[in-house]
């Protein structure tokens, strides 16, 4: 069980893991072994989140989740498939953490009439000077 917090917690049998050659170091066994971890979970199928919550974090994600409400994370951090399975839990994990975080309302506020005054102040004392710059005419 994938626990991210008290709400969301994933069963590891909606998981699937599949594994590909890795890159990067390795030595001469890096083109003999499958330590990629490629991990695959499909968000509509999901039964152990609640509904709104599964929309929010559809929607939040956008595109890293696919047509079929898959979402697919790859990890060859690391040499062997232990620690790179471990990673891609983890980088779900701080997924959906972000994702589920519901964003505060903002509440619009008025000005202060303080900060008004002075505004219209401001706007009267370069009137004014703009008045002084101009040509007089005397008549």
């Amino acid at each position: 069980m994938l626990v991210v917090s008290g709400a969301i917690k994933i069963p590891l049998r909606e998981i699937q893991f599949t594994f590909v050659k890795g890159e990067g170091p390795g030595g001469q066994h890096v083109n003999k072994r499958n330590s990629r971890a490629v991990l695959v979970w499909n968000i509509e199928k999901n039964s152990s989140l609640p509904v709104g919550l599964r929309d929010r974090i559809v929607e939040s994600l956008g595109r890293r989740v696919s047509h079929s409400g898959e979402i697919t994370i790859r990890s060859n951090r690391f040499r062997d498939r232990g620690r790179n399975i471990a990673d891609c839990l983890e980088k779900l994990k701080d997924m959906l953490i972000k994702a589920s975080h519901q964003p505060t309302k903002r509440v619009p506020t008025k000005p202060k009439k303080a900060k008004i005054e002075k505004r219209l102040e401001s706007k009267r004392r370069h009137s004014e000077i703009k008045k002084m710059r101009k040509k007089v005419s005397y008549q």
